[in-house]
């Protein structure tokens, strides 16, 4: 599939996200893409702000977590017929303005996943944040059999055959592991970064990711699939044979 053909639409999960919301999605419709919302259970005002704008909003009665909102929103992007969709975060950490690079990448790279890689400013990072990514880009790299880079971002480009993997049984943060996982082992497909700023300075919410029980989570679930698939010394070789593919039409 020609990357320039494909339908593809922004998704969004959030939750109270009331301070954010509103300017982030109306930055994403100014680019002409539609743009797909979960709501997971908010109790703020979130939920009112986005149906105020064109766009598909889906809400969760209860909250879910984040890996459940994210399959809601593959399921409705099946349903509507795209056939990529690229998601990011709705408290201002990811930005609009990083689209266009992100959609470049996935037209240069058919059959990847391309990551937005918090590899630019990264002294905004919490030292223990960056060191937590790092263990995580090297397990979830190994489980991979390739090299991954920023394995915890959550603004991608997810192309079809990822979005078939929307039934993955994982919950909450480990739904993003686990896609890059199987994409990577049961799909054949590559992974490529697009650098982006980290952002961790301004009115930024408390993050819904806990440090210690997500971790746990995501470590768990890692090493469960590194034994799972096998031929485990030579996926770490494969991990470690060369660097994360980073493409920026900025420098290319």
């Amino acid at each position: 599939m020609n990357t320039s053909d494909a339908r593809w639409c922004v998704l969004i999960p959030c939750l109270n996200e009331e301070a954010a919301i509103g300017r982030i999605i109306q930055s994403v419709l100014s680019l002409g893409v539609p743009v797909i919302v979960v709501d997971d259970g908010s109790d703020d005002r979130t939920p009112d702000i986005v149906r105020e704008l064109p766009v598909t909003l889906l809400r969760h009665p209860q909250r879910s977590g984040k890996g459940e909102a994210l399959r809601t929103g593959f399921r409705e992007a099946l349903r509507q017929g795209y056939d990529a969709v690229l998601t990011m975060d709705g408290d201002g950490q990811h930005l609009a303005s990083d689209i266009p690079r992100i959609a470049a990448a996935a037209q240069r790279y058919p059959n990847h996943i391309v990551i937005g890689a918090r590899l630019l400013e990264r002294e905004q990072q919490p030292k223990a944040r960056r060191r937590a990514n790092a263990v995580a880009d090297w397990g979830i790299s190994w489980a991979c059999a390739q090299p991954v880079a920023d394995t915890q971002s959550g603004q991608r480009w997810y192309p079809r055959a990822a979005l078939d993997l929307v039934d993955l049984p994982a919950e909450n943060f480990v739904f993003e592991a686990a896609i890059l996982i199987a994409a990577s082992r049961e799909k054949g497909l590559g992974v490529v970064s697009v650098p982006i700023a980290s952002r961790y300075e301004g009115e930024f919410r408390i993050s819904h990711f806990s440090p210690i029980r997500d971790v746990t989570r995501i470590t768990t679930y890692t090493v469960g699939q590194v034994f799972r698939y096998g031929d485990i010394m030579a996926s770490y070789r494969r991990s470690r044979a060369s660097q994360p593919i980073v493409f920026d039409t900025a420098v290319t």
